[in-house]
């Protein structure tokens, strides 16, 4: 079966589809099928309309990201040292994992990008 056209609503060949469907008509397929010797026509509708939320991308957990921690916060320098964090001198920040940044609560420290 091959489709011949795909036309929009408001192009010749929709304006039975448009009255019966009205704004939920979204397309009109024409489709041919050679064997059998028939025309069919198909439409596609909007049957469900709502807010999208776009999902945050998910950071894997082995990525290192770098983070915030003042020089009078040696506690936190140490626990971040303890986790595998190391200092970047370039950036001023500590670069560590990011799945020991969610283990340890550190989420609010880091450094955007």
């Amino acid at each position: 079966m091959k489709i011949k056209k795909v036309l929009r609503p408001g192009q010749p060949g929709t304006k039975k589809w448009l009255k019966k469907y009205g704004d939920n008509l979204l397309c009109v397929r024409y489709r041919y099928d050679a064997i059998k010797r028939r025309k069919i026509t198909s439409v596609e509708l909007i049957v469900e309309e709502g807010a999208w939320v776009e999902k945050c991308q998910k950071i894997p957990r082995n990525k290192i990201m770098p983070i915030r921690v003042s020089y009078e916060e040696t506690y936190m320098r140490r626990l971040v040292k303890s986790a595998g964090g190391k200092w970047n001198n370039s950036k001023k920040a500590w670069e560590i994992p990011y799945g020991e940044i969610l283990d340890l609560g550190l989420e609010d420290r880091i450094v955007k990008e």
